[in-house]
């Protein structure tokens, strides 16, 4: 059987069985197995191409199981919480939209897993929609766009993995999302959300918004100050600090900071916890990237593109988005993206840099829908059933059209 063709079974299997509530990293292990079989590599040829594409994946996972103590110092330390208090308090009832979207932003801009950050800033939007007499689905939306705005140029796991993948400094790949963060921000707010129905509002008095000794803002914006600063000293002074090291110390530094270094171990636990997930999701990808890496898809694709000027540049987001809607994970399809067509989209030529930022703008157009847990950890963060959460699917799916669209733009007009 024809590799390109193997291949897309296995991801298919693997979509399939993922769907029907199979544990995703067993769901894409079982698919890359299949789809190395059917293409005729023989058992032991099948087990070594999933184990090359494990390999090429684990520098990365080692830097997002590192950057597990910035997230674990925003969360637990209530650093986040600060920041996003402060900024709905500065911005005012009048423009609560944009105050959500913007929080969630800048919360995921500085390493906060974006259903973590959206789960963060909930209570605070339940308290603010119940007062105003809001609807649950534009609250909620601005805090997914904003939260995928922010996705696109932080140091979380998929823009790690996306430049890890592309040999592309993660500093540059970060700052090649800014704009067109900016421009998704400014439509998710003044565009997409009016044009939701209102559907149910929040009911008044649904919970009582808490201080709970949250530590100053000055102080919880320390440690991501740090971690940015270390992390641009390569493109301003060419200073190479690696993430590795950049994202604990900023994290470790924002502990001492709020004056939670008691809670040191606290701290580094949760951030250990929340990124064991994903590392070991990733171990399932890069077990399928390997499988596809090998497979003619990427020739495939190349030949399909390769009569447009700019066939390298539709390349990296498409591949991006087909990811992200098969593993319903930014992460898993930025991983597996990268992992899979970084060297054909760099041969079309597409810089490195802007090919990562590509792939990884691409992976937040359909990494929302419903087998994936993002879509369940928002939806209950707002109480609601999967019927309604499912009416926000068309709205997500053009915040991240937004930030693709303009991130190719970009390019074409830069690149």
């Amino acid at each position: 059987m024809n590799s390109a063709i193997a291949a897309l079974i296995g991801l298919v299997v693997s979509i399939i069985l993922i769907l029907r509530k199979l544990s995703p990293v067993y769901s894409l292990i079982l698919g890359a197995l299949i789809g190395g079989l059917l293409a005729g590599w023989g058992l032991e040829g099948t087990v070594t191409q999933m184990i090359t594409g494990v390999k090429e994946i684990t520098p990365a996972i080692v830097r997002i199981i590192a950057a597990g103590v910035l997230t674990g110092m925003l969360v637990k330390t209530g650093a986040a919480s600060t920041i996003a208090k402060s900024i709905i308090k500065t911005l005012g009832e009048k423009y609560i939209y944009l105050a959500l979207a913007l929080s969630a932003l800048l919360l995921t801009a500085m390493g906060v897993f974006i259903d973590v950050a959206v789960i963060t800033i909930a209570p605070i939007a339940i308290i603010m929609g119940s007062k105003l007499r809001l609807s649950k689905f534009k609250l909620l939306l601005a805090m997914i766009g904003g939260g995928k705005c922010g996705n696109i140029l932080s140091p979380n796991p998929n823009t790690i993995i996306a430049a890890e993948n592309f040999d592309a400094p993660l500093s540059s790949v970060m700052a090649a999302g800014v704009l067109p963060a900016l421009i998704g921000l400014a439509v998710t707010v003044f565009v997409i959300i009016p044009l939701i129905p209102k559907g149910d509002l929040m009911e008044t008095d649904v919970v009582n918004d808490k201080d709970d000794n949250l530590p100053t803002l000055w102080r919880s914006l320390v440690g991501p100050i740090v971690t940015i600063v270390l992390l641009a000293l390569r493109p301003i002074a060419g200073v190479v600090v690696d993430p590795m090291i950049a994202l604990p110390v900023g994290g470790v530094v924002g502990i001492i900071a709020t004056g939670h270094w008691k809670n040191m171990g606290t701290c580094l636990s949760y951030g250990l916890e929340k990124m064991s997930g994903i590392a070991i999701l990733l171990v399932g990808t890069g077990t399928l990237a390997g499988i596809i890496k090998a497979s003619a898809i990427k020739d495939v694709l190349v030949g399909m593109l390769a009569d447009w000027s700019n066939g390298g540049t539709f390349m990296a987001p498409i591949a991006g988005a087909l990811m992200s809607a098969a593993t319903a994970s930014t992460t898993a399809g930025a991983t597996i993206a990268s992992a899979s067509f970084a060297d054909a989209i760099v041969a079309a030529g597409v810089t490195a840099i802007w090919g990562a930022a590509m792939v990884n703008a691409g992976a937040t157009m359909l990494d929302h829908l419903p087998h994936g847990s993002f879509f369940h950890a928002t939806g209950g963060s707002m109480g609601m059933s999967v019927k309604e959460r499912l009416k926000l699917i068309p709205y997500e799916s053009i915040v991240g059209f937004v930030l693709t669209l303009s991130t190719m733009a970009i390019y074409m007009i830069i690149g």
